[in-house]
């Protein structure tokens, strides 16, 4: 029987060392975090045990220097938790990624400690924002910005900053489903100016982009 306490990882990457030094990490986190599979083709993320692991690692660069889009893209359709780790720090990539709705985005010189704390989070739907991912945010100067009520950003930010959209309810005095919609309307506000957030994660990107929340309050 699978421990709930324990966060399960698949690793997509052709390069044996990174694979090595991940499962030397996962192995000495606490909480727990094993590394379930791994390979140097998306194909095992979608095989068992890969297919079942809570957090998708996943190398952005996987052949000739192309970067796999479409792959990241069709992980993150199906509902994968997928942290993409690269060599890559510029801010195109980065923004890229988050845009297709990549829970986190990690330079592989970030080490041990930002990458752990980035498959805890993913693992337990809590954002992270690690320096890489931050940069890239806090110079993203785009003008397609939606128009959010006020409303709307008071019950998105308390989303943030609680685990649970129960808790946000409590907090504002409204029922659960009227913070769905709130947090449903903002999104359908993001995907109409071509900035989807299918995720927490990607609602958070776009949250420290548009100036509605600080890397300080996360």
């Amino acid at each position: 029987m699978a421990n709930p306490d324990v966060t399960t990882v698949v690793v997509v990457d052709d390069h044996p060392a990174i694979v090595s030094g991940i499962g030397v990490w996962c192995a000495a986190a606490d909480p727990p975090v094993r590394l379930v599979d791994s390979g140097p083709t998306p194909l095992v993320a979608w095989t068992d045990p890969g297919l079942s692991a809570d957090v998708v690692v996943f190398d952005l660069q996987l052949s000739a220097g192309v970067p796999a889009y479409a792959e990241l893209r069709r992980l993150i359709d199906a509902g994968r938790q997928v942290i993409v780790y690269s060599m890559r720090e510029d801010r195109d990539p980065i923004l890229s990624c988050l845009e297709l709705g990549a829970f986190a985005y990690l330079a592989k010189t970030e080490g041990p400690g930002h990458l752990v704390h980035a498959i805890h989070a993913a693992g337990r739907g809590l954002p992270y924002t690690p320096p890489s991912m931050a940069r890239a945010m806090t110079t993203d100067t785009r003008p397609d910005r939606p128009r959010l009520t006020p409303r709307e950003v008071d019950v998105l930010v308390n989303w943030f900053a609680c685990e649970s959209k129960e808790m946000v309810a409590r907090k504002l005095n409204l029922s659960v489903r009227t913070v769905s919609s709130y947090i449903d309307r903002v999104r359908i506000r993001y995907a109409n100016v071509g900035r989807p957030a299918p995720t927490k994660a990607a609602l958070v990107a776009r949250a420290i982009q548009d100036g509605l929340i600080g890397l300080d309050e996360l």
